[in-house]
This record gives C-alpha cells, structure tokens and sequence, in this order.
C-alpha cells in the first residue's frame, strides 16, 4: 500500500461545528484515528452555506487542527451532506437477462441498477447515492448477490437518495477555497449508521436518528439495508434558543447551561435542586429552580420525536424497527432524550456513539463525532472506488456505481 493510501479523512461540516478526522489504515484491516480537529461552525445554517468566508475559515480551521495532530497533510476529504434539502425515494428497476445460459452478470446488474436510477427529478436536483436494496430473479425475491444465478429476469430493489446542486455545490466550493479536494460526498445518515449502528441491528429493522445543531437527520435499516431517508428540522440549537428566550440570558451562557445542567424529561429532576443563569445587559447572576429549565427542555423534545414518529408512520415502517431507535448525534447526550424517546415510541432506545476504532479512539467516542468518523470508515470500504467530486457529473455517476459493486460483489 503507498504511504499516500493509508490515510482516510471525513470532514462532517455542521451546523454548530466543524469537524475533521484522519484515519490510518492499518495492515491487514482495520483503522486507527491518528488525527482530529474541530472548529466552531460559522457561515451555515441547517446544512446550506450563508456566508462563504465564513465557512471557509471554519473549515480551514479544523483541517489544520487535525493535519497537526496527525503529522500529514490533507489532500482530499469525505464530505458529509445533511440540511432539508437532501430527500430519499425507493425505486425499481427491470431488466431481460442477457445472454445465452440466462446467467446472471455483472452487466446484468448494472443496467438493472441504471434502469433504477432513470428517474425524472426536478431542475435543481441531483442524485447523491444509488444504494441497493434487494434484488429478484424470476420472481425469488430478497437476493443479496444475483450474479451466476440463472434466471430470464432481473429486477432490483434501490434507495435513490438526492439533494440539492447548489447547496451541494456552495458546500463542495467552500472545501475546495480551504485547499482541500472533495473525494466524495456521503449523506450524514449513511455515515453515522457506518460508525454507530450494528449489523444485526440493521437486519431485525432499526431507525437512527441523529441529532445534530440545526436538524435531526433519519435513517430506516431494514433486511441490512437502507429503504429511508428523512430529515426534521429540529436540533440542538432550537432547545438552546428556547433556553435563551425562556430564562432571559444570552445564547451563549444558554448553550452553557443546556450542556452542563439541562435535563428534557422534568421527572428525572429533584424539585430542591437549583441553578444559578447569568442575565443580560451586565444585569446579576440569578438562582433559580433547575426543574424550570427541564419545563422549558421538555416540550421542545417531546416535539422533536413526535415528529420522527409521524415521519416514520408516514412512510410505513413503524411496525418494522424490531431493534427500535438508535440516538446519536451532539444533539442525543441531553439528559432524559432516551427516556422521553422510550415513552413517545415505546420501543428499546439506545445511544450511539462511535466504537471498534484504534489509535485516539478515546477521543472520539462521543455521539457528536459519529459523522465524522463514519465517513473515515466510509472511505476505508470504499476507497479503490471513489474519483473527486467536481470531475463533472458524469464521473461522479460512474464512481458511485463501481461504489454499489463494491458493496455488493
């Protein structure tokens, strides 16, 4: 392997921090951090860019942090794409077998998969993931790996996943400006259930919900693969908001308070306990009880999973997450979300955070590094095929593909 090889990067840009890990490949499998950085997030909002300059100081920022402690220097990064506008559809595709012997090719199922993908999308649009599902021959369905079986037709079962250009684009823009190449771009989901969800887990049926600044981000696993993609925009800086406004104190002590004492469920806190809020306007500091700040917590969260749930229950799945939710995300280490999410879905909750890494694992298994370093491991199973994003689309379309085959065969 070239010494240029063994290294991996994930750049998770959000919208309250930047966030960059380098991962090394290891002889004979595996990965090890050797590098990470973060930056205060400035310039986005709910995964778009509003201020070009801005972002590019904040990715810049956490780039050389991670490029310092890792000893190399950045080339090329995985990047993660969330915000509203990235959307998630299933979609079919039929094809005749080819051939004499009716046997299932390769060439089979790339043309199956583009007979998939051929779907009218709005202007504006583009395709970002092409993910297999299943595929059926001659009526067999639930096939994983199709070539050498003989059969007269093919069908494939996919997830079309896609997003906006010009946010893509803005986003794309902004790591380039920063001195950096885009390897390729991966949805947060995809890479956030790399790092923190279980390959039973994605078998029985589990929903991962990741719960960042500005949105929380869902993904549905089903027979181990993906079948939906949805995003709500409710995160971690609505409930900061909610603290500014309801305790009269600036956004920045808000934030403070949220992290250091906040509880979302007002049961889990004793009523004699208190907490001291700094005022605006240089005015003093107030002591007051810490259950009125889990009232003002509470209702936000309740909001934010009975969203999740009508989301799930719209798309039909609420009757397959045998292996229930999976919170991640900076957003899920709140005090009390598992429980208000155990009582809103009555089903098993759990907190994901990242596992299985060497090197500075320590360091990044918290729920708010899952992106990151699930695009490190993203790129590790993925690296022979990705080509740099901005090579034309065209390019991007064929990189993906070889990306499905890798997956598959």
């Amino acid at each position: 392997m070239a010494q240029r090889d063994r290294y991996v990067v994930g750049l998770d840009i959000g919208t309250s921090k930047v966030c960059t890990v380098v991962g090394e490949l290891v002889d004979g499998g595996g990965l090890d951090v050797i590098g990470i950085g973060t930056a205060e997030s400035k310039g986005l909002k709910r995964g778009v860019v509003v201020n070009l300059e801005g972002a590019v100081e904040s990715i810049k920022k956490s780039i050389e942090e991670a490029e310092l402690m890792a000893g190399v220097e950045i080339g090329s990064v995985h990047l993660g794409l969330s915000g509203p506008h990235i959307k998630g559809f299933n979609s079919r595709g039929v094809v005749a077998v080819a051939g004499k012997n009716r046997e299932v090719s390769r060439e089979d199922v790339r043309r199956a998969i583009d007979a998939a993908r051929a779907v009218s999308l709005p202007a504006g649009r583009e395709i970002i993931h092409v993910l297999p599902q299943d595929f059926v021959v001659d009526e067999q369905e639930g096939i994983g790996a199709p070539v050498g079986l003989t059969g007269a037709r093919l069908e494939v079962n996919v997830h079309v996943v896609t997003g906006s250009q010009t946010a893509t684009q803005n986003l794309v823009a902004c790591v380039n400006r920063a001195g950096v190449e885009v390897f390729d771009t991966v949805i947060s989901q995809l890479a956030a259930a790399e790092a923190v969800l279980t390959p039973d887990e994605k078998e029985l049926g589990v929903a991962l919900v990741d719960i960042g600044g500005g949105t929380a981000d869902v993904a549905i696993f089903e027979r181990g693969s993906l079948w939906h993609t949805a995003v709500v925009a409710v995160g971690g800086d609505h409930f900061t908001n909610d603290i500014a406004v309801g305790l009269r104190t600036p956004i920045p002590e808000a934030e403070k308070v949220k992290r250091r004492v906040g509880c979302a469920l007002s049961g889990m806190v004793d009523e004699d306990e208190t907490i001291e809020v700094a005022s605006v306007g240089g005015r003093r500091p107030r002591v007051m009880a810490r259950r009125i700040l889990s009232d003002i917590l509470q209702p936000r969260a309740e909001e934010l999973f009975h969203l999740i749930w009508d989301e799930i229950n719209k798309a039909g799945y609420e009757k397959s997450l045998n292996s229930g939710l999976v919170l991640t995300g900076g957003g899920s280490v709140l005090e009390g979300m598992a429980e208000i999410a155990e009582q809103i879905f009555d089903l098993p909750i759990r907190r994901g955070a990242p596992t299985g890494e060497g090197g500075l694992a320590d360091h990044v298994g918290h729920p708010a590094y899952s992106t990151a370093v699930g695009l490190v491991r993203y790129a590790e199973r993925h690296r022979t095929t990705a080509v740099p994003v901005g090579g034309g689309a065209l390019t991007r379309v064929m990189g993906r593909l070889r990306t499905v085959f890798r997956e598959f065969f």
